[in-house]
Parts: C-alpha cells; structure tokens; sequence
C-alpha cells in the first residue's frame, strides 16, 4: 500500500470487479450467514453497508463515495452519524452498523483490549491530521515558558499530542506514553490540561494552545492557518475500516475500501481538505 494520492480508478479495480462478480454467489450461498442477515443481495448488485462515522471528514466521505462509485456497483452506503469517539465500536459490536471508520489501529486495539472484544480493521483509509491550534501565538516559538497547553483526555490521543511535542523537542516521552506519566522531561514547565476531546475546539481561546483532532476540528470552524504544529504523512495515527471477523471478506466490505482508497476518493479529499485530511491509495 502506497500513500500517493495516485492510484487505479476504480471502475477497472479488479478487486472491485471481483467482489461485484462473486456477490451473488456469494451471498445466495450463505443465506443464513451474518453478511446476509446485515445486508443482502439486491438484484445484481451488493446491498446495503451500514456505517457509522463522525460527520467530518468520514462522514463526507462517505457521503461522496455513496454519490460517486458504490451505485454502479450496485452498493448502497448507509451512513449512521456518531457526535463520540465512545459509542461507533459498540454499535459494530452489538451489530447496530457493519463497519465504522473514525479511529485508528491503537485506539481500535485498546477498545478490543479494554471490553475483550474481538473487532478487526480492514485497512488504513486516511490520515485525519490532528494539529494544535492557537489564537493566542503564531508558533511554537512563541510559546512561553509555563504556558498552558490542552491536551485529549483519552490514552490514544494523549498520546498522540505528546508524541508530537516531543518530536519538536518541547517535551521528552517515553515510548509507551499514553497520558502524562510518560513525560520524562519537561524542561519550559509547560502546563497540561486534560480534555475530553469533543471539547478541545472551545478550549481554544482559554489556553495558550489546543491539540484537536479533525473530526472536531473542521465543525469547530478551525482551520489549517491556525494551526502552530500540524501531523504529517509519517504520523502512524491514520484511521482504518473496522468491522467484525465474519465480515471481513464480505463483498461490501472489499468494495467499501476499495473504493475508500481509489484516486477518485483521495483526489475529493485533497480539494475538500486541502492536505489536512492525507490519503491512502492502493497500487
């Protein structure tokens, strides 16, 4: 898997032109399976997948793709809306939705870890930069000793906003940091404040600087020039379709991500986000 913003177009993907082939026999054969039960076959086509995301930027995306490249393969995109990070993997597991796509690798494996479930992920699909905003300084420069710094409350992206204060040499972490006892070393005294994430975006204006993920981000009105220090393509934070194990090969959910990382997919991501949404495609 490549991460250009170039790649096979999908209407001559054969991935995709297999799963189209293969769905009707597939599915007709497994009646009973759970693939079936969560979706079926409609005529020729694929069916309906139901998906649960946070509006912006998956939701969009999702949205796009439903409009530009599932119908003609006869596959019917159900967006489910999420406002959390806390209720999309409950909803994959009690099977309220087929798959989600907000989260990346860690914090689906903490998930698993945390409720002894058993999710999977299909795939990297995109890169929803996480940056952290300022309406007080221009630059990490500028930045004073002791000042105020919010941060996520939740390990994956505590973490995350750690890790990329260290490699600017603010801090020094360990490499299993997930909240502030992994800070080693905190030479300008700055100040964490721990936030739950969906709220960071009003944090804004009371601290000296914010990390806030996309997802919350872009509703929020925040924007790439307000950013001091943004996430780039070697973050190892990109989001993955997830779904349950008896799913995995489902025909909807190898046309899903195939089209999740066509050129078509990546191209609407790069004009609609303007690089803070990177991403993902397929050789």
């Amino acid at each position: 898997m490549s991460r250009s913003i170039r790649g096979i177009r999908i209407a001559r993907t054969p991935l995709v032109l297999a799963a189209v082939a293969s769905a009707a026999l597939i599915l007709a054969g497994c009646a009973g399976s759970p693939a079936s039960e969560s979706g079926g076959a409609e005529g020729d086509g694929l069916g309906t997948l139901k998906v649960g995301a946070l509006q912006t930027p998956a939701g969009d995306i999702l949205n796009h793709i439903a409009e530009n490249g599932a119908a003609e393969l006869g596959l019917t995109i159900e967006f489910v809306p999420f406002t959390d990070y806390n209720t999309p993997n409950t909803a994959l597991v009690d099977g309220s939705i087929d798959a989600n796509l907000f989260q990346n690798s860690t914090f689906l494996e903490n998930f698993n870890t945390n409720t002894g479930s058993d999710l999977i992920s299909v795939g990297e699909a995109y890169l929803p930069s996480a940056a952290f905003y300022s309406s007080k300084v221009d630059s990490l420069d500028d930045l004073e000793d002791g000042a105020t710094i919010a941060i996520p409350n939740d390990p994956t992206n505590e973490g995350r906003a750690l890790k990329l204060l260290a490699q600017e040499g603010l801090i020094e972490v360990s490499d299993d940091v997930v909240d502030l006892t992994g800070i080693t070393d905190n030479p300008r005294d700055f100040q964490f404040q721990e936030i739950e994430n969906a709220t960071l975006p009003q944090a804004v204006p009371d601290v000296d600087a914010a990390f806030v993920t996309i997802s919350f981000a872009l509703p929020a009105g925040l924007t790439a020039d307000q950013a001091i220090l943004t996430e780039g393509e070697g973050s190892p934070y990109y989001n993955v379709l997830a779904t349950r194990p008896d799913l995995k090969d489902d025909p909807r959910i190898v046309a899903l991500y195939e089209l999740l990382t066509s050129s078509e997919t990546a191209d609407f991501e790069n004009e609609t986000w303007g690089g803070l949404v990177v991403p993902v495609t397929k050789d």
